[in-house]
């Protein structure tokens, strides 16, 4: 097996991996706020899973072209294989979905991440984040009862 060809298969398992940690995270979250589920409100998942999504946002506006998508490209042509036109998530709903047309302009996917950040930044909004306790003896932390 061609080693690039692996590289380029693993940049789109992490690719994957990364898509699915965003959408399943906040359907997640939706679940776990109707179901009071303690976890959703972890701080640093909650921090990381906005970071996530906003990141993608962030590239989509500025018309930056996702690194991973990018990366997966250049092992592609490496390995002697066809590089394909288009966003990953357009290219991935292409092949999925078996639309015999072209995928939706990219505008349409910019507008789809910026409105998804914004669900997940008005779940933030009404169920936010606990923020992480302090262990006994950090700085900031009061004395113990007992001189401890």
């Amino acid at each position: 097996m061609n080693l690039y060809r692996f590289l380029a298969d693993l940049v789109v398992v992490v690719h994957f991996a990364y898509i699915a940690f965003v959408v399943v995270g906040f359907l997640l979250i939706l679940l776990g706020i109707v179901l009071r589920w303690r976890w959703v409100r972890g701080f640093w998942f909650r921090v990381v899973h906005f970071a996530a999504i906003a990141v993608v946002a962030a590239e989509a506006l500025g018309g930056v072209t996702c690194p991973l998508t990018t990366w997966e490209d250049d092992l592609r042509a490496a390995a002697g294989e066809t590089v394909h036109e288009g966003s990953f998530i357009g290219r991935w709903a292409h092949d999925v979905v078996f639309v015999e047309e072209d995928p939706p302009p990219d505008w349409v996917f910019t507008l789809c991440y910026c409105l998804f950040a914004a669900a997940v930044l008005v779940t933030l909004w009404f169920a936010p984040p606990r923020r992480p306790r302090r262990r006994a003896g950090e700085p900031g932390e009061p004395a113990q009862p007992g001189g401890k």
